[in-house]
Protein backbone atom coordinates (compact mmCIF):
# COMPACT_ATOMS: atom_id res chain seq x y z
CA UNK A 1 0.00 0.00 0.00
CA UNK A 2 1.14 3.54 -0.78
CA UNK A 3 -0.03 7.04 0.09
CA UNK A 4 -0.39 9.54 -2.74
CA UNK A 5 -0.62 13.28 -2.10
CA UNK A 6 -3.57 14.68 -4.04
CA UNK A 7 -3.68 17.97 -5.92
CA UNK A 8 -6.62 20.35 -5.63
CA UNK A 9 -8.55 18.85 -8.51
CA UNK A 10 -8.12 15.33 -7.20
CA UNK A 11 -9.16 16.38 -3.70
CA UNK A 12 -12.26 18.09 -5.11
CA UNK A 13 -13.26 14.92 -6.97
CA UNK A 14 -12.68 12.72 -3.91
CA UNK A 15 -14.63 15.11 -1.70
CA UNK A 16 -17.61 15.21 -4.04
CA UNK A 17 -17.65 11.52 -4.96
CA UNK A 18 -16.70 9.84 -1.69
CA UNK A 19 -16.53 12.08 1.35
CA UNK A 20 -19.99 13.60 0.96
CA UNK A 21 -21.38 10.05 1.03
CA UNK A 22 -19.16 8.84 3.89
CA UNK A 23 -19.76 11.71 6.34
CA UNK A 24 -22.89 13.65 7.32
CA UNK A 25 -22.86 17.28 6.27
CA UNK A 26 -22.63 18.42 9.90
CA UNK A 27 -19.30 16.58 10.30
CA UNK A 28 -17.74 17.49 6.96
CA UNK A 29 -15.32 20.40 6.70
CA UNK A 30 -16.12 22.74 3.81
CA UNK A 31 -14.06 21.94 0.72
CA UNK A 32 -13.08 25.60 0.45
CA UNK A 33 -11.39 25.43 3.88
CA UNK A 34 -9.42 22.34 2.86
CA UNK A 35 -8.24 24.02 -0.33
CA UNK A 36 -7.17 27.14 1.55
CA UNK A 37 -5.19 25.05 4.03
CA UNK A 38 -3.49 23.40 1.07
CA UNK A 39 -2.49 26.87 -0.18
CA UNK A 40 -0.94 27.51 3.23
CA UNK A 41 0.99 24.23 3.14
CA UNK A 42 -1.00 23.01 6.13
CA UNK A 43 -3.10 20.21 4.64
CA UNK A 44 -2.18 16.83 3.16
CA UNK A 45 -5.05 15.10 1.34
CA UNK A 46 -3.81 11.54 0.89
CA UNK A 47 -5.14 8.71 -1.26
CA UNK A 48 -4.24 5.16 -0.24
CA UNK A 49 -3.58 2.89 -3.21
CA UNK A 50 -2.83 -0.80 -3.57
CA UNK A 51 -1.63 -2.33 -6.82
CA UNK A 52 -2.46 0.97 -8.49
CA UNK A 53 -6.07 0.97 -7.26
CA UNK A 54 -7.54 3.47 -4.81
CA UNK A 55 -8.63 1.81 -1.56
CA UNK A 56 -8.98 4.64 0.96
CA UNK A 57 -8.01 8.15 2.00
CA UNK A 58 -6.87 10.28 4.92
CA UNK A 59 -7.10 14.05 5.40
CA UNK A 60 -4.25 15.42 7.51
CA UNK A 61 -4.19 18.91 9.05
CA UNK A 62 -0.63 19.99 9.81
CA UNK A 63 0.70 22.36 12.49
CA UNK A 64 2.99 25.14 11.30
CA UNK A 65 6.10 23.29 12.47
CA UNK A 66 4.85 20.03 10.92
CA UNK A 67 5.49 18.23 14.23
CA UNK A 68 2.90 15.50 13.76
CA UNK A 69 -0.51 15.82 12.13
CA UNK A 70 -4.19 15.90 13.05
CA UNK A 71 -6.14 13.09 11.39
CA UNK A 72 -9.32 14.84 10.31
CA UNK A 73 -10.86 12.12 8.15
CA UNK A 74 -10.06 8.47 7.54
CA UNK A 75 -12.03 6.50 4.99
CA UNK A 76 -11.96 3.17 3.19
CA UNK A 77 -13.71 3.19 -0.15
CA UNK A 78 -17.05 1.44 -0.54
CA UNK A 79 -16.59 -2.16 -1.61
CA UNK A 80 -13.16 -2.38 0.10
CA UNK A 81 -14.25 -2.23 3.72
CA UNK A 82 -13.87 -4.98 6.30
CA UNK A 83 -10.43 -6.15 5.19
CA UNK A 84 -8.14 -4.31 7.62
CA UNK A 85 -7.29 -1.51 5.20
CA UNK A 86 -8.02 1.22 7.75
CA UNK A 87 -5.45 -0.23 10.13
CA UNK A 88 -2.86 -0.41 7.36
CA UNK A 89 -3.49 3.20 6.39
CA UNK A 90 -2.91 4.23 10.02
CA UNK A 91 0.42 2.41 10.02
CA UNK A 92 1.55 4.37 6.96
CA UNK A 93 0.37 7.65 8.50
CA UNK A 94 2.29 6.96 11.72
CA UNK A 95 5.44 6.25 9.72
CA UNK A 96 4.96 9.40 7.63
CA UNK A 97 4.23 11.89 10.44
CA UNK A 98 5.74 10.39 13.58
CA UNK A 99 2.83 11.37 15.80
CA UNK A 100 -0.90 11.58 15.14
CA UNK A 101 -3.65 13.50 16.91
CA UNK A 102 -7.22 12.28 16.60
CA UNK A 103 -10.74 13.05 17.73
CA UNK A 104 -13.63 10.60 18.05
CA UNK A 105 -17.17 11.54 19.01
CA UNK A 106 -17.72 10.73 22.68
CA UNK A 107 -20.30 8.21 23.90
CA UNK A 108 -22.94 9.59 26.25
CA UNK A 109 -26.17 8.70 28.09
CA UNK A 110 -28.23 10.95 25.82
CA UNK A 111 -27.50 8.77 22.80
CA UNK A 112 -29.26 5.67 21.56
CA UNK A 113 -27.67 2.31 22.43
CA UNK A 114 -26.86 1.82 18.75
CA UNK A 115 -25.06 5.17 18.45
CA UNK A 116 -23.20 4.60 21.71
CA UNK A 117 -22.06 1.20 20.51
CA UNK A 118 -20.84 2.68 17.22
CA UNK A 119 -18.84 5.37 19.00
CA UNK A 120 -17.32 2.90 21.47
CA UNK A 121 -16.31 0.59 18.62
CA UNK A 122 -14.73 3.50 16.75
CA UNK A 123 -12.62 4.47 19.78
CA UNK A 124 -11.68 0.81 20.33
CA UNK A 125 -10.52 0.61 16.70
CA UNK A 126 -8.07 3.45 17.28
CA UNK A 127 -6.87 1.92 20.55
CA UNK A 128 -6.20 -1.39 18.79
CA UNK A 129 -4.10 0.56 16.31
CA UNK A 130 -1.69 2.26 18.66
CA UNK A 131 -3.68 5.28 19.87
CA UNK A 132 -4.36 6.08 23.48
CA UNK A 133 -7.27 8.07 24.89
CA UNK A 134 -5.95 11.28 26.42
CA UNK A 135 -6.93 12.66 29.81
CA UNK A 136 -8.82 15.61 28.31
CA UNK A 137 -11.77 15.99 25.99
CA UNK A 138 -12.66 18.74 23.54
CA UNK A 139 -15.79 20.22 22.02
CA UNK A 140 -15.55 21.37 18.42
CA UNK A 141 -18.42 23.29 16.86
CA UNK A 142 -20.76 22.05 19.59
CA UNK A 143 -19.79 18.36 19.38
CA UNK A 144 -18.06 16.53 22.25
CA UNK A 145 -15.00 14.45 21.33
CA UNK A 146 -12.62 12.08 23.04
CA UNK A 147 -9.06 13.06 22.18
CA UNK A 148 -6.64 10.44 20.88
CA UNK A 149 -2.91 10.31 20.28
CA UNK A 150 -0.40 7.95 18.71
CA UNK A 151 3.25 8.78 19.15
CA UNK A 152 6.19 8.92 21.55
CA UNK A 153 5.03 11.76 23.83
CA UNK A 154 3.73 10.54 27.21
CA UNK A 155 2.89 13.90 28.77
CA UNK A 156 -0.74 14.70 27.97
CA UNK A 157 -0.18 18.40 28.61
CA UNK A 158 2.41 18.53 25.84
CA UNK A 159 0.10 16.65 23.52
CA UNK A 160 -2.74 19.01 24.45
CA UNK A 161 -0.64 22.06 23.59
CA UNK A 162 0.33 20.62 20.21
CA UNK A 163 -3.26 19.55 19.51
CA UNK A 164 -4.67 22.98 20.35
CA UNK A 165 -1.96 24.64 18.31
CA UNK A 166 -3.24 23.06 15.09
CA UNK A 167 -6.45 25.08 15.49
CA UNK A 168 -5.00 28.19 17.14
CA UNK A 169 -2.46 28.69 14.35
CA UNK A 170 -5.30 28.89 11.83
CA UNK A 171 -8.40 30.38 13.49
CA UNK A 172 -8.58 33.90 14.90
CA UNK A 173 -8.90 34.25 18.70
CA UNK A 174 -12.57 35.14 18.19
CA UNK A 175 -13.27 32.00 16.24
CA UNK A 176 -11.31 29.91 18.73
CA UNK A 177 -13.49 31.23 21.56
CA UNK A 178 -16.69 30.73 19.59
CA UNK A 179 -16.14 27.27 18.17
CA UNK A 180 -13.19 25.46 19.81
CA UNK A 181 -13.24 24.24 23.44
CA UNK A 182 -9.87 22.54 23.69
CA UNK A 183 -9.38 21.35 26.29
CA UNK A 184 -12.84 21.09 27.78
CA UNK A 185 -12.46 21.90 31.47
CA UNK A 186 -13.87 19.43 34.04
CA UNK A 187 -17.57 20.19 34.44
CA UNK A 188 -17.56 22.67 31.56
CA UNK A 189 -20.69 22.47 29.41
CA UNK A 190 -20.41 22.09 25.67
CA UNK A 191 -21.34 25.38 24.05
CA UNK A 192 -24.05 25.16 21.41
CA UNK A 193 -22.38 25.92 18.12
CA UNK A 194 -23.61 29.23 16.71
CA UNK A 195 -24.06 29.55 12.99
CA UNK A 196 -20.70 29.34 11.24
CA UNK A 197 -19.33 32.66 10.04
CA UNK A 198 -16.36 31.99 7.81
CA UNK A 199 -13.41 34.26 8.30
CA UNK A 200 -12.15 36.40 5.44
CA UNK A 201 -8.50 36.85 4.62
CA UNK A 202 -6.63 39.63 2.79
CA UNK A 203 -5.81 37.35 -0.16
CA UNK A 204 -9.48 36.56 -0.66
CA UNK A 205 -10.89 40.10 -0.72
Amino acid sequence: MELKLLNKGELTALYQNEMTADFPKSELKPLRAMLRLMDLGRYDPLLATENGQAVGYAMMWLPEDRAGALLEYLGVLRGRRGHGLGARILELLAARYGQLFGEAEAPGPQLSPQENDLRCRRIAFYERNGFRVLDYQCALFGVLFRCLYRGPERDDRRVEAMHRGVYAQYFSPGHMERYIQLPLAPGEAVHPAPEWVEETYPDED
